[in-house]
């Protein structure tokens, strides 16, 4: 049962989308863009699609999910190769590199929308985001991709709510970001970089660990962990395991931060002078 004040925002998210008439939902399987799909299948039907983007940023596994989501909700769903890795503002890994990411992912989803007649492509940007460090909403704005959530004022807290309430199976999901965002800026992105912080973070998720991030500091893995999971590696056997297979990845050192797992830790130093500027 979904409180009263959350169903009428809803019906406004449902409402709003029908304005649209047809979208495309820029869709991740994260928590957001999965509730938006959600919303989209229920207000427009084969008036919505889905559309996810295979790159060397986005791992293998949250593919998989993706797909498996978008057949749990019913929404038409397709794919789209990026390839961001090929533009210098991305690869050189600046501050706004988010930019340069959003921008190569709503280029290559134009030519869809042209496609299928659709004039609206939707992203699951959410309020939560509003002010924090977000170069890929300034890329959003300026090529005209709509963020409904951001319209409706629905908060992260609000839509894991309502998503448990539709059974949604990433209403407990822990947050995930692209793993270009486990470099430190200036640190230059390639493929073998990222397969090897995918490796490293799929070895954690097969042992059990659901929120970590693992941040690459050349030779020295920084392995962030939630609180709760951090008692995970109170054994020995564990820690020995992790650090015997992050070596034969190419890492001289395995550390863990005892601050744990923060979203944007990366982040903490930009958004300060954002924030004194």
């Amino acid at each position: 049962m979904i409180p009263k004040p959350l169903q009428t925002k809803v019906n406004q998210l449902y409402n709003c989308l029908r304005d649209y008439e047809k979208v495309i939902v820029a869709f991740s399987g994260g928590v957001d863009s999965t509730f938006l799909a959600e919303a989209a299948q229920h207000a427009l039907g084969d008036n919505a699609l889905a559309v996810t983007a295979i790159s060397d940023s986005y791992p293998i596994r949250e593919m998989k999910a993706a797909q498996d989501i978008a057949k749990q909700i019913g929404i038409r769903f397709e794919t789209v190769h990026t390839e961001e890795l090929e533009l210098e503002g991305y690869a050189s890994n600046p501050t706004n590199r988010c930019f340069f990411c959003k921008t190569e992912l709503f280029d290559k989803l134009r030519p869809i929308a042209d496609k299928y007649n659709v004039g609206t492509i939707v992203y699951g940007a959410i309020p939560d985001d509003v002010g924090d460090h977000r170069p890929g909403m300034d890329a959003a704005k300026q090529m005209g991709i709509q963020a409904p959530l951001i319209d409706v004022d629905l908060t992260k807290s609000e839509i894991r709510e309502i998503s448990k309430a539709w059974d949604l199976p990433t209403w407990d999901k822990p947050a995930f970001a692209c793993l270009s965002s486990r470099f430190p800026y200036g640190m230059r992105i390639t493929r073998e970089l990222l397969r090897q912080v995918d490796a490293a973070e799929q070895f954690l998720y097969d042992l059990g660990i659901r929120q970590f991030r693992v941040r690459h500091h050349g030779e020295l893995a920084r392995i962030e962990l939630d609180t709760e999971e951090i008692s995970l590696l109170q054994h020995q056997e564990t820690r020995s395991q992790i650090s015997a297979h992050f070596k034969t990845l190419g890492y001289a050192h395995v550390t863990l931060d005892l601050q744990g797992y923060r979203s944007g830790s990366l982040n903490e130093g930009i958004t300060k002078t954002i924030a004194g500027a």
